[in-house]
């Protein structure tokens, strides 16, 4: 089985972990201590969870899962690209950043490849991957091999802002609220009818809430998709959907 590391400790980092359970043996990165207390805790057993970078450098592959922030992702891609052995396997987790570029940062563009999971992780069956051109035909075939031993469909993708699911899925999410501003509805109506009209799992105010909106925001402004005002002003507010108890709806 592939050795899986996974650099960052949020939602979607400990979400892999845990989808990772019945893979095998898991090694995840935190920055803090602090942050690697609060991983042990939430995965209850399902990894390692370490704060140096090096303790990473048994892994076959490893997943990078931190804030979707251009500099942040590839100043890590950097370090781990120079802590890894040669042979290791680098993936992103973005969702809308360039792989090419995280590639290119991390010194290995034909060890790299994006691996874009959905949260929750340990819930979502799709894996949309993505290669920068240089990647190898082994690079492909590992990650590949991983979403398989993870129990995840993958389905290769452009290499482009949003891939696939986001660049359809935000100019949506983004027309509901601007239905809502338009309209004077809210919230709640348009998810129900978006739930029992068109058999959606969760309506789209309720799924820009758990995604978080400034998550969203970012998402959009990377797809080129025009950000509608109200979600400014929520984000504005502290109002980030779930993550801080606020958003569209109160938790």
């Amino acid at each position: 089985m592939i050795r899986l590391g996974i650099a960052g400790s949020g939602a979607i980092a400990l979400g892999l972990a845990k989808a990772a359970t019945a893979h095998g043996e898991t090694v995840v990165w935190a920055r803090r201590e602090a942050s690697a207390e609060r991983a042990r805790d939430r995965i209850e057993g399902a990894g390692t969870v370490v704060t140096d970078l090096s303790g990473l450098s048994g892994c076959d592959v490893v997943v990078e899962a931190v804030a979707e922030d251009p500099r942040v992702k590839a100043d890590l891609h950097r370090r781990l690209g120079q802590t890894l052995p040669e042979d290791a396997v680098l993936a992103t987790t973005t969702s809308s950043l360039s792989v090419a570029e995280l590639a290119e940062a991390s010194g290995r563009p034909d060890r790299f490849g994006g691996l874009h999971v959905f949260n929750p992780v340990e819930k979502m069956d799709l894996v949309e991957l993505a290669f920068p051109g240089a990647a190898s035909e082994r690079t492909r075939a590992l990650l590949h091999q991983l979403c398989g031993e993870l129990g995840k469909t993958a389905v290769e993708v452009p290499d482009a802002a949003g891939f696939v699911v986001n660049r359809l899925l935000f100019p949506y999410l983004f027309d509901a609220v601007r239905l809502v501003e338009d309209n004077g509805l809210d919230a709640e109506a348009v998810d129900t009818c978006m739930k029992l009209g068109a058999g959606h799992p969760m309506g789209p105010l309720a799924l820009l809430d758990f995604v978080g909106l400034d998550v969203a925001a970012a998402i959009g402004e990377q797809i080129g998709a025009d950000v509608p005002k109200r979600v400014r002003e929520l984000i504005g507010e502290g109002r980030l959907g779930r993550k801080s108890s606020a958003g569209f709806y109160d938790y």
